[in-house]
């Protein structure tokens, strides 16, 4: 790490996610609970001034997942960011294997209907996984609509 490199800050509390946040987005100001549910307002969500408050005193530490969104949109992040990172890690873990199979040609193309903002949910990715691999086992033993094996 060179002199002018900063180490990113442990962030694995909601809490610390938060204050980083705060400090980034705000710099030198004092942002309230009430200041930052006006905002959260502003941009079409709903976060009440003293939840703010106490996700900042590390009160809440296991909000809903429509919590998370709001404190998305007051900051103008991704609301996954303040997941859990056991969550995350199984979103991104998903993500990335559905990805390797596509360029892989394993899976060629797909079509979601009802698919929300946030893409593919990991468990529907999880889901394609297994259905894709359990095929593939399926062809390797000859069972029916199973693809014809080259050969004798």
């Amino acid at each position: 790490m060179t002199d002018g490199e900063q180490r990113a800050p442990e962030l694995r509390t909601l809490q610390q996610k938060v204050s980083y946040m705060v400090e980034r987005t705000f710099p030198g100001q004092r942002v309230s609970g009430r200041f930052f549910a006006d905002l959260v307002k502003e941009r079409g969500g709903s976060l009440s001034h003293s939840y703010f408050s106490n996700i900042l005193a590390g009160k809440v530490t296991h909000p809903s997942e429509e919590i998370l969104k709001a404190l998305g949109l007051g900051f103008g992040v991704d609301w996954r960011f303040f997941k859990e990172e056991s969550e995350v890690v199984d979103d991104v873990v998903a993500g990335l294997q559905f990805l390797a199979k596509s360029r892989t040609g394993d899976i060629v193309g797909i079509a979601a209907r009802g698919m929300g903002e946030d893409g593919i949910p990991a468990e529907l990715l999880e889901l394609a996984l297994s259905l894709l691999e359990e095929e593939k086992q399926n062809r390797g033993q000859g069972r029916p609509g199973a693809a014809p094996q080259d050969g004798p």
